[in-house]
C-alpha cells in the first residue's frame, strides 16, 4: 500500500493467482507444528485455520542497527543523519545505504531509504567525496524502486503521493501511472517499457513538471513523460547546434579514410615481405 495503488496491486495480485499463488488476507502467523524430527509440517494462523507447509519463507523486514553510534553520531528518522557528502555529524565518519538519512534535493528534505540502488549509489558517492573531496559535489538521488514478477518487470521513480492518474492496458502487459502533488508530478511507475521508456519517466520525474490538467495528462500517458525528458537536451547544451554535429562527420570520414590506407599499406608490405622470404 505505500507504492501501489489498488488498481496496480490489483492486477499484480491477479497474475500471481493465475501462476498458482495463494494470497490469505486479514490474519497473520501465530505458531508453527513440527514433526518428531523438528520439520516444520504446518503454519497456525490466528483465524484459527491451519495451512500444511514443507517449508516456510519469512519475509518480517529490518530496522538499521544504529544503536553502535547512538550518543556520538547524530540520528534522524531512524537512520544516521549525514550531509551531502555523506558526512555523519562527525565529518571523519560516513554513512551510506539502508542506515544513512540524507537529503534528498528532489523533495527538499531528508529522508532514509532502503534500496540496493540506493546503497550502489550512495557508496560510490562517499568513495568521490573522500578521495577528491574537492571535485565531489553534494548527493543528487531519484529516488528508485523495480521488481521482476514472473515475465513482468516494473520500475517506480520518486514518491507515491498526491493524486493518482493511472495510464496504459491494464488488461495487458504494458501501463504506468503519474503522482501529481500540489501541482507538480512527483512520481513515476511503468510496466513493460523499454530502457528509453524507463529513462524517460525518470527524467520526467526529476524535472517535477508543473501539472495543470489531470484529465490531459491521463490523455497523454507514457506520451507525456517521453515529451517532457526530451527538453531539457536542448536547454541544457545550447551551444550544441546541428551545424556543429555535421561538422563532425567529415572528421570520421577521414579517420576511417586514414584507417583503411594504413591497413592496406600494412597488408601489402606483409605480403611483399612474405614472398621475398620464400625467395630467401
Amino acid at each position: 500500500a505505500r507504492l501501489f495503488t489498488p488498481k496496480i496491486a490489483s492486477y499484480y495480485e491477479e497474475y500471481y493467482k493465475s501462476k498458482g499463488v495463494k494470497f490469505i488476507k486479514g490474519t497473520v502467523l501465530s505458531s508453527f507444528d513440527f514433526d518428531s524430527e523438528g520439520k516444520v509440517t504446518a503454519v497456525n494462523l490466528r483465524d484459527g485455520s491451519k495451512l500444511p507447509a514443507d517449508m516456510v519463507v519469512v519475509g518480517i523486514g529490518i530496522r538499521p542497527n544504529t544503536s553502535l553510534f547512538e550518543g556520538q553520531l547524530t540520528i534522524e528518522k531512524g537512520g544516521i543523519k549525514v550531509n551531502g557528502r555523506l558526512q555523519a555529524s562527525n565529518s571523519f565518519v560516513y554513512a551510506v545505504g539502508d542506515v544513512a538519512a540524507f537529503p534528498v534535493k528532489l523533495f527538499g528534505e531528508t529522508r532514509r531509504l532502503e534500496h540496493v540502488d540506493s546503497a550502489r549509489k550512495s557508496a560510490k558517492h562517499a568513495v568521490a567525496a573522500i578521495m577528491e573531496q574537492e571535485k565531489t559535489g553534494e548527493f543528487d538521488y531519484l529516488p528508485f524502486f523495480y521488481s521482476r514478477v514472473f515475465t513482468l518487470s516494473w520500475q517506480f521513480y520518486g514518491e507515491p503521493t498526491g493524486e493518482v492518474v493511472h495510464f496504459g492496458d491494464y488488461s495487458g502487459y504494458m501501463f504506468g501511472a503519474y503522482w501529481v502533488n500540489k501541482g507538480h508530478l512527483v512520481g513515476s511507475f511503468l510496466e513493460g517499457g523499454t530502457k528509453e521508456e524507463y529513462d524517460a519517466i525518470a527524467n520526467a520525474t526529476r524535472l517535477k513538471p508543473v501539472i495543470e490538467d489531470l484529465a490531459k495528462l491521463d490523455t497523454q500517458g507514457l506520451g507525456f513523460a517521453m515529451t517532457v525528458s526530451q527538453k531539457p537536451l536542448s536547454v541544457s547544451h545550447p551551444e550544441v547546434s546541428s551545424s556543429a554535429l555535421v561538422l563532425e562527420k567529415p572528421v570520421y570520414g577521414l579517420q576511417a579514410t586514414a584507417g583503411v590506407i594504413l591497413g592496406a599499406s600494412i597488408a601489402a608490405f606483409a605480403y611483399w615481405y612474405g614472398r621475398r622470404r620464400r625467395r630467401w
